[in-house]
């Protein structure tokens, strides 16, 4: 039931973002709209804290990372974004390029938690932008809506 619930939750989302251009004003929105103090924040950090515990969330791990696609970018319901959620404490996860952007959910679990310097909330990456995404300050959950589920894992070498 929570799954279900969780797929209504973003697919509400994802219909308000559809379309529009990745980019800082997106975010703004975003923080706005369905930020930190919105019921939709709590809901959706709520539901993935269940879907955790659940085990439909984060059921892998690999280098201390705790990670998962939900639902994949051919789901009608999801105007083409894919959905993972990762679990994170106090680490840099492996570098890559979101060829299409990538909108991130950022759910603070313990102490002062920060994803790329991003505090609870949203922060929304453009097309062609590269990060390691990195947890700094204790643990959080991080949700990625991905545009067609693109990304693009980068070698370490090329960025050490």
């Amino acid at each position: 039931m929570s799954q279900a619930l969780f797929h209504q939750r973003i697919a509400q989302v994802a219909q308000h973002i559809a379309g529009r251009p990745l980019d800082d004003a997106l975010a703004l929105w975003l923080n706005t709209e369905l930020g930190a103090d919105s019921d939709t924040y709590r809901q959706l950090k709520q539901l993935c804290l269940q879907g955790v515990a659940e085990g439909w969330l984060c059921h892998r791990e690999r280098g201390g990372i705790r990670y998962g696609r939900v639902f994949a970018a051919t789901d009608p319901a999801l105007h083409g974004f894919s959905v993972d959620v990762v679990d994170m404490q106090d680490i840099a996860g492996p570098h890559h390029v979101h060829p299409l952007g990538e909108v991130d959910l950022i759910m603070p679990l313990e102490g002062e938690a920060r994803f790329d310097g991003h505090p609870a909330g949203w922060c929304v990456y453009p097309p062609g932008s590269a990060h390691p995404p990195t947890v700094s300050g204790g643990r959080a959950l991080v949700l990625y809506l991905l545009p067609q589920g693109q990304i693009e894992f980068t070698p370490a070498a090329a960025h050490a």
